[in-house]
């Protein structure tokens, strides 16, 4: 085969190649606008591999953070990964490090078995100490209607899900695609 044609094939087939690469590109690639919203995201993850009889409560208060906030969410840790939320079950009474924790970085929540011997309910429990992680502090004395007045509420309150400010306080936090704030690294003991 001469010289010129194995270059007009070799050209078209270079051709074709581009063309088709940047057809799957244009076809794969998100559009600006949920590309935006997939950044702002931060995906903050837990481990709770130490808080035996928890699990159904955290899985709840996770559950309720991220039905209540868009630009946060928390996800299990992968056994052996490292995690921001470490939550471990303990004796005394629940308490957590304030937060807003960033990626990379780590709190620590304790729940404690001395609020539920004394009939607090587990799921707001966990909802409200990972409210501490993601940087909001008690709002003692509260009603039940505020997730973060805690103890305050009474026995009664089985209250998990944040309220309309909680939430704000939280997108506020978490708007840049990072914790907004810096932490304080101060504990916050949830006794009554």
């Amino acid at each position: 085969m001469p010289l010129g044609i194995w270059l007009k094939a070799g050209t078209s087939a270079t051709a074709l190649v581009l063309a088709m690469a940047g057809a799957a590109t244009a076809a794969t690639a998100p559009t600006g606008e949920s590309s935006t919203a997939q950044a702002a995201v931060v995906t903050l993850r837990y481990d709770d591999s130490r808080a035996a009889g928890w699990e159904a409560a955290i899985a709840a208060g996770v559950a309720s953070w991220n039905a209540n906030v868009s630009n946060v969410r928390l996800v299990e840790a992968a056994p052996g990964t490292a995690a921001e939320i470490v939550i471990v079950a303990t004796t005394g009474w629940p308490q957590a490090t304030l937060g807003p924790v960033r990626p990379g970085r780590q709190v620590r929540v304790e729940l404690g078995s001395q609020a539920v011997a004394q009939g607090y309910n587990k799921t707001r429990i966990a909802a409200h100490e990972l409210g501490h992680s993601l940087g909001l502090p008690d709002t003692k004395p509260g009603p039940c209607s505020q997730l973060m007045s805690g103890s305050s509420a009474g026995t009664a309150c089985t209250n998990a899900t944040p309220n309309t400010t909680e939430r704000s306080r939280v997108q506020s936090a978490y708007a840049s695609g990072t914790a907004a704030l810096a932490p304080t690294h101060r504990i916050l003991i949830d006794a009554p």
